[in-house]
């Protein structure tokens, strides 16, 4: 995947923009009441994807947390979570995000889980070219991991 060169040269204001919209997309779904699950399912695949997140944290360590694209130093992380998927806290988002627009479906939840989505495919396009110029090995882990959705997407 390669990046527009002004998209390319912009890509941290870029993803400064998107995370302010999908912090804004997830308050609305707080707002309205929509984000939390209800009954049995919705609360666990709710847990499940904030331990997934927690795992993902942990694994990554301390050394980035950050707004914008840009990949830290220290090697490339394939362990933990990111043995099976490239994003696993983008996918604990999607996860805890869609659960809960399920459990309280209305067409505006939709809109702001489907902007959340967006966002988020928009955070690893900036991303994922910035990867792989820092770590060459990235293509191969690239090839045999997929990126949010274990053994499917």
């Amino acid at each position: 995947m390669t990046l527009d060169p002004f998209v390319q040269k912009n890509s941290r204001s870029f993803s400064n923009l998107i995370f302010a919209i999908l912090v804004v997309s997830i308050a609305g779904l707080v707002y309205i009441q929509s984000l939390l699950g209800h009954g049995p399912v919705a609360i666990g695949l709710q847990i499940a994807a904030v331990l997934l997140m927690v795992w993902a944290r942990i694994t990554f360590g301390a050394r980035s947390f950050h707004y914008a694209a840009n990949p830290t130093e220290g090697g490339l992380v394939t362990s933990g979570p990111y043995r099976f998927v490239r994003h696993p806290i983008y996918s604990a988002i999607l996860l805890f995000v869609w659960t809960g627009v399920a459990a309280n479906l209305t067409p505006v939840s939709f809109l702001l889980a489907t902007v959340v989505t967006a966002m988020l495919v928009l955070r690893i396009a900036l991303e994922e070219p910035l990867v792989r110029q820092r770590y060459p090995e990235y293509a191969d882990y690239a090839r045999r991991t997929k990126r949010v959705i274990p053994f499917i997407l």
